[in-house]
């Protein structure tokens, strides 16, 4: 008996895996697409992601999209959000020192992490600059591309980065291949002095800085970033890396007042 619900345990598991990897993928896409795509693409069985799309349909997880039955993140997933939001107040916080930093900075301010083996812009807010000059939130980008990914891996030993990081990630967008050994070099550095700056390798006219953002064991769980015009970022380096780490360590401290808060919330009964 025990062999049994063992099994059905581990079934039930593997189907929540499975789900869960049928958002992420929706969510990367960032387009509908029909069940028999989506198992194509994540290579599962069409048989098992047909009927988990129609359990994530049914909870309204899944909505169809369109007349050819299409599918795409349903708005119960807002909703969802929202409430998380409400009780974790620590991104609206965010919110409010992104607008201080493109404020006293002029530069457009983002607060980024990683998901999963990529980098992400969590929360942006734009500078006062005429042109634009910003990344897509949400979008994941290949870690050693970033001047925060040399940040949020620090954590790790030399063997889980080189693990971590998928190996064609090394393969800069400018066709240049980065040695592992150089970014683990330029990794160690930016652990040591709390920051790392350089020219973009994605954009040619920007500059980057990046500073961490610590949790209660010391590990760098976000970090705040500044994409400016190369030129303006080298001549206020000095100016805009102290703002930064500034907001840094407060947003720090904030976030672990928010997590201590959460976990002594005891509601009421009936509440």
């Amino acid at each position: 008996m025990d062999a049994i619900n063992d099994d059905a345990i581990a079934r039930r598991a593997r189907g929540l895996d499975r789900a869960f990897e049928i958002l992420d993928f929706l969510r990367v896409h960032r387009a509908p697409m029909k069940p028999n795509e989506i198992a194509t693409h994540i290579g599962a069985p069409r048989s098992s992601v047909y009927e988990l799309v129609n359990v994530l349909l049914r909870n309204g997880i899944l909505e169809y999209a369109d007349n050819e039955k299409r599918v795409y993140l349903g708005r119960k997933l807002y909703l969802l959000g929202a409430a998380y939001e409400d009780q974790f107040d620590f991104m609206a916080e965010c919110d409010k020192v992104l607008e201080k930093i493109a404020t006293e900075t002029r530069e457009t301010a983002q607060f980024c992490m990683l998901d999963g083996n990529k980098y992400t812009v969590v929360r942006m807010r734009e500078g006062a600059r005429p042109f634009r000059i910003s990344s897509d939130v949400g979008h994941r980008v290949p870690i050693p591309w970033t001047a925060s990914g040399r940040l949020l891996v620090a954590h790790m030993s030399d063997d889980e980065i080189i693990d971590f990081i998928p190996k064609e990630d090394f393969l800069l967008p400018n066709g240049q291949w980065l040695e592992p050994a150089a970014f683990i070099r330029e990794v160690r550095e930016a652990q040591a002095a709390g920051e790392f700056t350089f020219n973009s390798i994605v954009d040619s006219f920007t500059h980057c800085f990046a500073v961490p953002i610590k949790d209660d064991t010391g590990r760098h769980s976000a970090t705040i970033c500044l994409v400016a015009p190369r030129e303006d970022g080298i001549r206020n380096r000095a100016h805009y890396l102290a703002v930064l780490k500034e907001h840094a360590e407060a947003l720090g401290a904030l976030q672990l007042s928010s997590r201590r808060s959460a976990g002594n919330h005891h509601p009421r009964p009936g509440s």
